[in-house]
């Protein structure tokens, strides 16, 4: 891939928007993984895998389902403290932001900036060069004082996607990883990936981080097996794309959707259960499944105070300050780098 890419745009914002593609890392192919997954013992699948177009349309339902509080509570807290977390931040900062996505969210965090100081530079980070581009060009649009160079690449190394595309500057650099994105990595994961982020970061600098926080499992489960059966959607869609991608002759009504609070672990797990003794083609190979027999698909890691201390700390990081919903379900941390 080209290491850098100036996107066409109106006249009057080109100086404003820049969109640069990182070098790819090395990395397996769908089929790779699938067949990785499917033949260990016990099954998994990757679930970065869900997101297919298909896959994004079906979680932006979840998002707007009643029992999934998950956005909901994050934006509260963004929306009503985003002037306090601003000052927080300081008075001359940038941001870039990890699967920044469409950016709603942020805009409160944009807005509250900006009565702070001037300008703003933003390095939105997403595998999407697509919602990049929109995305930027309407924040731009809205916000006269931003500018955005927008980074294409895979947020899973940070440092590489940083180190090359934020110049030396005086301004103070806030990472923002907004959702609980950082729930879907094991909590050895979760520290490597923040521990490589600080390696991109000056003393001072910091991370804008969303956990989702440890409740009563009456909560969280049906957050992620809602009765309309969006989320067992979203879940049998993974399946879906192996068989239209990898010719696989899944059968989706012969796998039940199975999402459940393991509590010693203080995670949700979701599955997907084989409802019979069955075997699958897949490009060319077969594979068995006993009755009951399931596929890991993703785990939601919950966080209390030890598990979010023990994290910042594996980062080099520590928690400065931290903000909650009115319910208390969601938190967002401002970790400073040491």
């Amino acid at each position: 891939m080209e290491p850098s890419l100036a996107v066409d745009a109106p006249s009057t914002t080109r100086e404003r928007f820049v969109l640069r593609r990182a070098l790819a890392l090395p990395a397996s192919t769908f089929a790779e993984d699938v067949r990785r997954g499917l033949e260990a013992s016990p099954k998994f699948l990757l679930p970065h895998y869900f997101y297919d177009a298909l896959g994004s349309a079906l979680f932006s339902a979840i998002c707007e389902l009643p029992e999934y509080y998950v956005t909901r509570a994050e934006d509260e807290i963004l929306r009503t403290k985003a002037a306090e977390i601003a000052a927080a931040f300081g008075p001359n900062v940038r941001i870039a932001e990890l699967g920044s996505g469409s950016a709603r969210k942020t805009r409160h965090l944009i807005e509250a900036i900006l009565d702070h100081q001037p300008s703003l530079d933003f390095f939105p980070i997403d595998v999407d060069a697509g919602i990049l581009a929109s995305s930027s060009r309407d924040l731009i649009r809205d916000y006269p004082g931003l500018s955005t160079t927008a980074i294409c690449g895979d947020f899973r190394d940070p440092a590489a996607l940083l180190r090359p595309y934020l110049p030396p500057s005086d301004t103070r650099t806030i990472v923002l990883f907004l959702g609980s994105s950082i729930g879907n990595l094991d909590p050895a994961a979760a520290g490597a990936m923040l521990a490589n982020l600080r390696t991109a970061l000056a003393p001072g600098d910091a991370l804008f981080l969303g956990a989702d926080l440890r409740k009563s499992p009456s909560i969280l489960e049906p957050a992620y097996d809602d009765p309309l059966g969006v989320t067992a959607a979203f879940n049998r869609n993974v399946l879906v794309r192996i068989n239209r991608e990898l010719g696989g002759t899944f059968d989706l009504e012969t796998f039940a959707h199975r999402a459940f609070y393991n509590e010693a672990a203080g995670r949700i797990e979701m599955h997907l259960v084989s409802k019979i003794a069955q075997r699958v083609l897949i490009d060319g190979y077969e594979i068995a499944f006993d009755e009951g027999e399931s596929i890991h698909t993703e785990n939601s890691n919950k966080y209390d105070v030890a598990t979010l201390a023990t994290l910042a700390a594996a980062g080099n990081f520590r928690i400065e300050r931290r903000w909650s919903d009115s319910n208390g379900y969601f938190a967002d941390l401002l970790l400073v780098a040491e």
